[in-house]
């Protein structure tokens, strides 16, 4: 399977604010470096044929200004595309829109960094309530699959495996330490530390079903 521990290690997360013409929005970034080519990342990212095997079944026109839709999660509108670097879209769930950037470049040794960035505007009181983990314990999700379908070895978590994965003993494991980072992530931001920790251990609570 995968370790959960080396995986977590492996990715980095931030959390920010920026202002936009709506008013002040969280910004969560979460990046990860793989062992694979910048063309062959790109093409996990973008191809409707690879995409459900690491992440979700998806329909829709990937391309630009086209409207796609992961099945029983977000959909949205893809607003810029620059192959093989990035592109950009919107992220519309539960009458919500928000907005996410993927960011692709070479590391060297055939090696490639992926880096998500998702901006949403977020009200006090649920921030307050969840903190960055209730979006970003899920893209720990993705940035997992995504590892696991560019493993050369075979190794990891398919999406057919997933579900039972994470009701085992090591999914749990995977959404508390990453709930947990998330808080360490909002602190560095500039949270409050005590309302932070509060706001992870609902996230984990809510992922794993342990109290919190």
């Amino acid at each position: 399977m995968t370790d959960v521990t080396h995986q977590i290690d492996a990715v980095r997360r931030t959390v920010g604010n920026r202002t936009l013409e709506a008013g002040e929005a969280r910004v969560l970034t979460i990046s990860q470096t793989y062992d694979a080519p910048l063309e062959d990342v790109w093409d996990a990212c973008t191809s409707a044929e690879r995409i459900p095997r690491w992440f979700l079944p998806i329909t829709g026109e990937l391309r630009l200004h086209g409207r796609y839709q992961f099945e029983g999660n977000a959909g949205g509108v893809i607003q810029r595309c620059d192959p093989p670097k990035s592109f950009s879209a919107t992220w519309e769930y539960a009458e919500e829109v928000s907005w996410i950037e993927v960011r692709l470049s070479p590391e060297g040794d055939g090696r490639t960094r992926f880096e998500l960035e998702h901006v949403a505007h977020v009200d006090d009181e649920r921030w307050l309530q969840f903190g960055p983990g209730a979006v970003g314990v899920g893209w720990d999700g993705a940035l997992l699959g995504l590892a696991s379908h560019l493993a050369a070895d075979g190794s990891g978590i398919t999406p057919e495996q997933a579900a039972a994965w994470m009701a085992s003993e090591e999914g749990r494991r995977f959404f508390t330490l990453s709930g947990e980072r998330w808080g360490e992530a909002d602190i560095a931001g500039g949270a409050d530390p005590e309302a932070a920790r509060a706001a992870a251990a609902r996230t984990i609570a809510a992922y794993t079903g342990a109290p919190a």
